[in-house]
């Protein structure tokens, strides 16, 4: 019998990759402002993005692990708590503490803790509720890729917003949005009943999860190394233009909200459109990864070159966020249609962490390259979308429309 997934399940899902969203990227365009704050240099404020992609990175597969053993909405709900908590303690230390950098990093963590137990589980939640139904599957994850992109687009403009009033507003407005969440998910996420079953030791569930890979390896490395360098790459242009847009063109405040939003805006509308498109068809995905590969490499290398110049920079970084945007719910539905559904919790959760090793890593690697290096990081991160591009053509393989992953 198929699952009546209603209006406002979808909505609390959607509400969940919004939340972690806003969590991380509302504060990148407030970073120079905390550096003067707290009195930290540039790569010590990137740490608070990082801190929350790290503690993800190492927390996630343990979250899919026990998604798929326990449920999805038993790990969801403590992570959003989580998230809450950490909020609450970043916001409060840099209230009330007069060095309060060790006290953020460790509210950031626990977010970090909490978006690591909360976001990857959407995507078996979602393969769980429209089981069978890849059409269905491809268009909800669109949705669900939406609201992340969607957040990306808000939180520029809402971080300045409220730093504007405060300046450590942001962390304490992230733990009112993880509440509004918290509520949503509790009343109106209805996780379909099946057949309860026993906690797989983890013994047999790292030697299972050997064997995906080794079954689905070839396909599946290459997404991972996608969702990693989307991300670097998107992370990492963000950092530099919240920089540059301040300290090289007097833009600043919630004017630099709106103006960061510009690129991201592209993202989020060309990730509305692919989810509704590709409709579980993975000839099409692979067009589509393939034409967000060059268009990407094409224009990354520019970022550098076009900087002192704002209407350029803007159409380059605009053309940079339209393929990611098409590129993530086409990754998304890969993964999730590709595989069964009793593993589908922890491949997921692989990728999610993976896609946190590029957000992790974009940061502080431009606050130590842009000053000396600028061009020729931006080169090697459009030769490195070239790689990804002959990897993808070599090793992802289609039939026909329509069909699942083939491998050689």
């Amino acid at each position: 019998m198929e699952n009546k997934v209603s209006r406002w399940c979808l909505v609390s899902m959607a509400s969940i990759p919004l939340v972690m969203t806003l969590g991380n990227s509302m504060l990148i365009p407030v970073l120079p402002i905390f550096e003067k704050k707290v009195g930290i240099s540039s790569f010590q404020s990137s740490t608070i993005i990082t801190s929350y992609s790290l503690a993800a990175i190492f927390l996630i597969p343990v979250a899919g692990y026990l998604s798929d053993r326990y449920g999805r909405k038993v790990v969801i709900l403590p992570s959003l708590v989580l998230a809450l908590i950490g909020g609450i303690i970043a916001g409060f230390a840099s209230w009330k503490v007069d060095d309060p950098f060790f006290w953020i990093i460790i509210g950031r963590v626990l977010q970090g803790v909490g978006a690591a137990g909360a976001t990857p589980i959407i995507l078996p939640l979602v393969g769980d509720l429209y089981k069978d139904d890849d059409e269905k599957t491809s268009s909800c994850l669109g949705i669900i890729e939406t609201s992340n992109t969607f957040g990306k687009v808000l939180s520029p403009i809402l971080g300045s917003l409220f730093a504007a009033f405060l300046w450590f507003l942001p962390f304490f407005s992230i733990s009112f949005f993880s509440l509004i969440s918290i509520v949503l998910v509790f009343f109106f996420i209805k996780v379909p009943k099946g057949k309860q079953e026993k906690p797989q030791p983890l013994k047999q569930f790292v030697k299972k999860t050997k064997e995906i890979f080794h079954k689905e390896g070839q396909w599946l490395y290459p997404v991972f190394l996608l969702g990693v360098y989307a991300m670097l790459i998107l992370f990492a242009v963000l950092f530099f233009m919240s920089d540059v847009l301040e300290k090289g063109h007097g833009i600043d405040g919630v004017k630099k909200g709106f103006v960061l939003a510009i690129p991201l805006f592209t993202l989020c509308v060309a990730s509305f459109i692919t989810g509704k498109k590709i409709k579980g068809e993975t000839a099409v995905m692979k067009k589509v990864i393939t034409t967000a590969l060059i268009m990407i490499a094409g224009s990354v290398v520019f970022v550098g070159y076009v900087s002192e110049k704002l209407i350029m920079l803007l159409i380059v970084t605009s053309i940079l966020g339209t393929a990611i945007g098409a590129m993530l719910p086409t990754l998304d539905a890969l993964i999730t249609e590709g595989i069964e559904k009793e593993e589908r919790g922890t491949i997921t959760s692989f990728y999610s962490s993976s896609r946190f090793i590029g957000v992790a890593a974009g940061p502080p690697l431009m606050s130590l390259l842009m000053k000396d290096h600028l061009n020729i990081s931006y080169i090697v991160g459009g030769v490195f979308g070239v790689i990804l591009l002959l990897l993808v053509l070599k090793l992802i393989k289609t039939e026909k429309s329509g069909q699942k992953m083939q491998t050689e």
